[in-house]
């Protein structure tokens, strides 16, 4: 496939189909099960300015924190974000406290500002709002209304609410706020149960972002390598799957990853797609995977063993 540019909803932000996830370069070891250093996370941000991807996306949490403050300093070293990118974050909880308000919501974007070193960002999301009620969330002092008031501020340009839980994020969507929904680890060749969400989504005009389309690994190491499927043990059905996927892929000549990144790539209903980076050679393996031929009896045969 060729790397093209979508634009995302109706938010005016044209993104790459790929976007450069930075959770792993926060360094969270209990998550990933590995770390990684400061100057190889500044370095793999360095390269994702220069790369073919014009979209980048982080949160206030990741790392507690260090995700963002790393991106920053590349920031600073390059002169600031270069021209025609697209940087996102989210607001999170207070660490300590859980508190999830709207003067929480301001506090994590003031903090976020500080450590990116930016004056103001394109794109801010409500960070797994699952944590709280959604009447919590909606009411007058919650955290919907301060992102709107952020945007109208003039301190984001969009706003768009990121998680997990696919009912919490159809309550979100459905208020019509929102300008963008990220999923994450429910769009892939696996497992395909945010499809509806999605549809509703597009439906809206809301830009798509998927997340995780390797499942947290699984779909890219191989079921043998990763058995963990979104940084969990899953059913044995799950990874029978994947290793059914795998060894289908292999007979074809082509990488497991490949399929898996292309599933999301290619979708009509996905602007764009987040793969998580850990250093600077994921990116350019990343391009890799998405120019990769995948043949269409392939995908024929993907699409049936999805849906059994």
């Amino acid at each position: 496939m060729e790397l093209t540019r979508h634009l995302l909803g109706t938010t005016g932000l044209s993104v790459t189909s790929v976007c450069i996830g930075t959770s792993p370069l926060g360094s969270s070891p209990r998550l990933y099960g590995y770390e990684v250093a400061a100057d190889q996370a500044i370095a793999t941000v360095r390269a994702a300015l220069q790369g073919p991807f014009n979209f980048i996306d982080t949160s206030n949490a990741y790392g507690d924190g260090e995700s963002e403050r790393r991106i920053g300093e590349a920031l600073r070293e390059v002169g600031g974000l270069p021209q025609d990118f697209v940087l996102a974050t989210k607001v999170d909880p207070d660490p300590e406290t859980g508190d999830f308000s709207g003067d929480r919501v301001r506090a994590s974007l003031e903090e976020s500002l500080e450590r990116l070193g930016v004056a103001r960002l394109q794109l801010l999301y409500l960070h797994d709002p699952e944590r709280i009620s959604f009447a919590e969330a909606t009411s007058a002092s919650g955290a919907v209304p301060a992102l709107v008031a952020l945007k109208e501020q003039g301190l984001v340009d969009h706003i768009g609410v990121a998680g997990g839980s696919l009912d919490v994020l159809m309550d979100y969507v459905e208020t019509g706020v929102f300008e963008v929904v990220l999923t994450h680890n429910r769009y892939t060749l696996i497992d395909q149960t945010a499809e509806p969400l999605l549809r509703e989504a597009k439906r809206r005009g809301m830009g798509v972002v998927n997340a995780a389309p390797y499942g947290g690994g699984m779909l890219a190491k191989g079921a043998r390598a990763q058995p963990l499927y979104a940084y969990r043990r899953d059913e044995d059905a799950t990874r029978q799957k994947a290793l059914t996927m795998q060894a289908l892929c292999e007979s074809f000549g082509v990488p497991l990853a490949a399929a898996a990144l292309q599933f999301s790539v290619r979708d009509s209903l996905v602007a764009s797609t987040a793969v998580g980076v850990s250093n600077s050679d994921r990116i350019e393996e990343t391009r890799h995977l998405l120019e990769h031929d995948v043949p269409d009896a392939l995908w024929q045969q993907l699409d049936a063993l999805a849906r059994s």
